[in-house]
């Protein structure tokens, strides 16, 4: 029985309602790869107040995504015996740098590929300056450092644990053992082959005029990641238009030299988890499904594709919001799998209240134990800012995300219009707050008030 596929207006309704109803994006471009050919449907702006749309040229962070080119690269250099799976990744570090070992296994590049090194999945002497760029800071050096001290839990090989700092390091012992960047290895290994020009690191003019501004989770502006480091990792720019010819490659419509290195990502499995080499397989409703998603600060993404089918999808969307849009690119792949369903924002209204009553409120709550939630009043308006504690840091060194304004539907009771987001204040007997419960996604999380 034919596979029935979502029809574009199908997709865009999905877009509509994940856009303006349940506030999850700013703007969300999905692009599909079929038998019948390629298709983009694109929905909303390029960022909030921005009258500019947006369409299948638009420039998003495609997040971990860049991890299926990292171990791409990593097939090719294989099919062109550059280097071996099983390679230990202490071959390719130069020699003042020592490679975590345990019970006399080492760590391969193959276990690099399929998150099984044993290595975290962020560095432990990560200590960002700023988290809205965590990565920006975090230098090759630090990266040497990291493993040269780092003791394995657990045999190489033996236990999945996703890991970024793996990931991000085998695309650096890749481009050492090419003798380039990380990026020069993506665009003459990948990109250039491929014809994909919107897909690299460094954005060319054209690509600035067309980048997507990328939101947090309260749909507020935020900056750019940078990863010198670890750029494997995460630190890919892409446009739905380039995916989709990457796509293309990978289920055979396009002709390609990376054709052998393609087939090796699929059917390369790992023994202790549903993954290939950079790929994640989902093996629900009978079939096989290759994929990858991506976030960064601003930008959610995923990507993947059903080989026997030969239809392959990817969703990009410019904000970094929890529930992402993973489920959408399932679904455009497998109409059986369900979408997510969050509730939709209920309708609130500002009332009046006296002015006074703010400063009962101001102060820093707990939430988790690395974000403190600060009220701050400016007059007769009140604003919160999140504030991050990096690992590793004493309380004064936080790191602010962007600030946005409280409206009062009560005298306790406060909510955001930048999302759906409430906070309600709990009071003392002298009317001060000794917590507040911040209400959003669905939970109610309570944060004791600090000062």
């Amino acid at each position: 029985m034919p596979l029935t596929l979502p029809g574009t207006d199908e997709i865009r309704e999905i877009l509509v309602r994940r856009v303006d109803q349940q506030k999850q994006a700013v703007g969300i471009v999905a692009g599909v790869i079929a038998p019948d050919g390629r298709h983009v449907v694109a929905y909303g702006n390029l960022a909030k107040g921005d009258p500019r749309t947006l369409d299948g040229d638009t420039i998003f962070e495609i997040g971990s995504v860049s991890k299926v080119f990292t171990s791409l690269v990593l097939a090719d250099m294989v099919h062109r015996h550059e280097v071996a799976l099983d390679d230990p990744a202490a071959r390719y570090l130069p020699e003042h740098v020592s490679m975590p070992q345990r019970s006399g296994k080492s760590i391969t590049l193959r276990d690099l590929s399929t998150h099984t090194s044993g290595l975290p999945c962020l560095p432990g002497n990560l200590k960002p300056k700023d988290l809205r760029n965590p990565y920006a800071d975090y230098s090759v050096d630090d990266l040497y450092q990291f493993l040269s001290g780092y003791q394995l839990p657990r045999d190489p090989g033996s236990q999945f644990e996703y890991s970024n700092v793996g990931a991000g390091l085998l695309g650096h012992l890749l481009a050492y053992r090419a003798g380039t960047d990380y990026e020069s290895l993506i665009r003459a290994r990948v990109t250039e082959p491929l014809d994909m020009p919107d897909t690299g690191i460094t954005l060319s003019s054209s690509m600035k005029e067309r980048m997507a501004t990328g939101h947090s989770g309260m749909l507020a502006p935020v900056a750019n990641w940078d990863l010198p480091a670890l750029p494997g990792a995460g630190a890919l720019r892409s446009s739905a238009n380039d995916m989709l010819t990457f796509l293309e490659a990978c289920l055979g419509y396009k002709a390609s030299p990376l054709e052998p290195a393609m087939k090796a990502l699929f059917d390369v499995r790992c023994p202790v988890a549903p993954i290939s080499l950079g790929w994640t397989i989902n093996s629900a409703h009978g079939r096989e499904i290759a994929g990858h998603d991506g976030g960064t600060g601003g930008f959610r993404s995923w990507v993947g594709y059903d080989p026997k089918e030969r239809i392959g999808v990817v969703v990009l969307s410019n904000a970094s919001t929890p529930i992402g849009v993973v489920d959408i690119g399932l679904h455009l792949l497998d109409p059986t799998w369900p979408l997510a369903n969050p509730e939709l924002p209920k309708p609130r209204t500002e009332i009046p209240i006296d002015p006074t009553l703010l400063d009962n409120y101001t102060g820093r709550y707990q939430v988790t134990p690395n974000l403190i939630l600060e009220i701050t009043r400016d007059g007769d308006r009140l604003f919160a800012q999140a504030l991050m504690q990096p690992p590793h840091n004493r309380l004064g060194d936080l790191v602010g995300g962007p600030m946005f304004e409280l409206f009062a539907e009560g005298e306790k009771d406060f909510f955001a219009r930048v999302a759906d987001t409430q906070i309600t204040f709990e009071t003392g007997a002298d009317g001060r707050a000794t917590r507040l419960v911040l209400h959003k996604g669905g939970r109610d999380m309570p944060a004791a008030r600090l000062s």
